[in-house]
């Protein structure tokens, strides 16, 4: 893919196809096809896309399907799912639909059918699981575990606490977790101010053990721990998932209750590996592997749909479309249920750590925008705080509207309120509200330019049955092979994360140098700020 994006063919007529739009309106599209609604639909994994309300024709469709298959789309997504090393700057696999297969799957990477590894780790973490909640493990003073924290960054917790609290309606009645990340001490100590130690259980995710965020955390844990129960609680109250033996012996955990995960897995793809054993914890085995269950299903359907069929191709294209076509910069996802609260920020982390990248497989910089700015939160909250920008604001921001047909609540009719929110919110956006209604309802003509609406505001609406561990792996892994779909099209590595290196290796010399134990060259800002700092800690 040596030739620059911007002028292949396919490329250069959606630029033309592009300029066709002007004064084009969402009304208009629905008079010209009557039937668009059904015509701009499809299905598949119990999951309902809606997509008619988009700023697209079937022209359009036809040009970006084009664009999918000139940067071949369906040859690299095969190549993912036969394990070739697609991440490419690290000489890796990305392979984490491996970690949903069925067992009797194969699945090789390097020659190795990693199938039989993957489920050995499901059932450790199950027999695990198992002993936490039949209380046959129990903490140093004989209690039983009914605490569970967290400790990871990124990858390592995000995945986990968004499905906490989505499957809040699946979660086993003894268990309750926390999940720490931030360094800020803050953080740890508001999570164990009211937790007994000897109910407590800490799960140290960091693959290499050396994560400094991480590790700060666990350490401060570990005080906490031993200072309560003495040195011999800490193989009771933590376990590790991670690869390095040695340092997690050394931390005086038993490695026998050590839960690895490959190279092949990266952080934001692994909240169904080893990494989600907070999870299975949470929700008990057999709904761990219902949301298992629900990736496989979309993985199936991303491998074998044909492109205009597909469900995240469809939404990969949209986005491009905007992004690369529209100049929109960002895109807003919108659940329509409480307990989706974290899903806008897992998003955040997997299209933005994957496809923020500014370098193509050639090493060239890539000639148009990548990494669209994801941002969002619940509805109905948003709209009385963002939505006035999204309807009537300056910038065009295309939305995704997240709904479940089953309320999770006995309160029935308020779900029906809230989901007639999202069906309106789609509807205003699109289609807005003229002068000359405004006029027909008798609003004064002072007010009309204020309380137009332009429409055109771009949408998708998503529905499923029901908010289910199932229906949540259907979901992620629908916007993971969705961005995976952009980044074929844009050139670029998905599966790595050189971007966060830097900041983390400059952290560790300016902590040195705050300890006075090392003295770096900074620039004159650097330096300056280090300096304050130290002067206000009384330093």
């Amino acid at each position: 893919m040596s030739t620059a994006l911007n002028t292949l063919p396919a490329w250069q007529k959606l630029q033309q196809h592009r300029q066709t739009w002007e004064g084009v309106t969402l009304r208009q599209l629905f008079r010209e096809d009557p039937q668009r609604a059904s015509h701009l639909a499809t299905e598949a994994c119990h999951l309902y896309l809606d997509y008619s309300k988009h700023l697209v024709r079937q022209e359009t469709l036809s040009l970006l399907f084009e664009l999918a298959r000139s940067r071949h789309l369906e040859a690299r997504r095969e190549a993912m799912f036969a394990g070739d090393p697609i991440n490419y700057t690290e000489n890796r696999a990305a392979f984490h639909p491996a970690l949903r297969a069925p067992k009797e799957a194969v699945m090789r990477t390097g020659g190795v059918n990693v199938v039989p590894e993957v489920h050995k780790v499901l059932e450790h973490m199950a027999e695990f699981t198992q002993s936490i909640h039949d209380q046959s493990w129990r903490g140093a003073s004989g209690k039983p575990i009914r605490q569970i924290v967290n400790i990871g960054i990124g990858g390592s917790y995000l995945g986990p606490e968004m499905a906490w609290k989505a499957l809040r309606a699946y979660r086993h009645p003894d268990m309750h977790l926390h999940f720490v990340a931030n360094v800020d001490g803050a953080t740890l100590t508001d999570v164990t101010a009211h937790l007994d130690p000897a109910e407590t259980l800490f799960i140290i995710s960091s693959k290499t053990f050396t994560t400094l965020e991480t590790m700060t955390n666990a350490q401060a844990a570990r005080q906490w721990i031993t200072h309560a129960l003495g040195e011999a609680a800490v193989a009771r109250h933590f376990v590790a998932v991670s690869t390095n033996i040695e340092a997690v012996k050394a931390f005086g955990m038993d490695t026998a209750h050590m839960f690895g995960f490959w190279d092949w897995v990266g952080g934001r793809y692994s909240m169904d590996s080893a990494i989600g054993l907070s999870t299975m914890l949470g929700v008990g085995v057999t709904h761990f592997h219902a949301l298992l269950g629900g990736f496989h299903a979309m993985d199936v359907h991303f491998q074998t749909a044909p492109l205009e069929e597909n469900l995240p191709v469809i939404l990969g294209l949209l986005a491009l479309w905007y992004n690369n076509f529209w100049d929109a910069q960002t895109q807003a996802i919108l659940p329509y249920a409480y307990d989706m609260a974290r899903f806008p920020a897992y998003l955040q982390q997997l299209q933005m750590e994957s496809n923020g990248k500014s370098i193509n497989e050639a090493g060239q910089s890539v000639p148009v925008n990548t990494g669209t700015i994801i941002w969002g939160e619940p509805g109905t909250d948003g709209q009385h705080s963002f939505y006035q920008l999204i309807h009537q604001g300056t910038r065009l921001i295309p939305c995704d509207f997240i709904g479940f047909c089953e309320p999770l609540s006995p309160l029935a009719e308020q779900h029906e309120l809230l989901i007639a929110n999202l069906i309106a919110q789609a509807e205003a956006l699109a289609f807005g509200k003229t002068a000359e209604e405004l006029r027909s309802e008798g609003v004064a003509e002072a007010q009309i330019p204020f309380r137009t609406f332009s429409g055109n505001r771009p949408s998708s609406v998503l529905l499923l049955d029901r908010l289910s561990p199932h229906s949540l792996g259907t979901l992620v892994a629908l916007y993971e092979h969705s961005v995976f779909t952009q980044g074929v099209i844009w050139g670029i590595d998905s599966f790595d994360q050189w971007g966060v290196e830097l900041g983390k290796v400059l952290a560790q010399r300016i902590v040195s140098d705050l300890k006075g134990t090392s003295q770096h060259p900074h620039d004159p800002s650097t330096t300056g700020l280090m300096k304050l700092y130290l002067q206000r800690r009384g330093h």
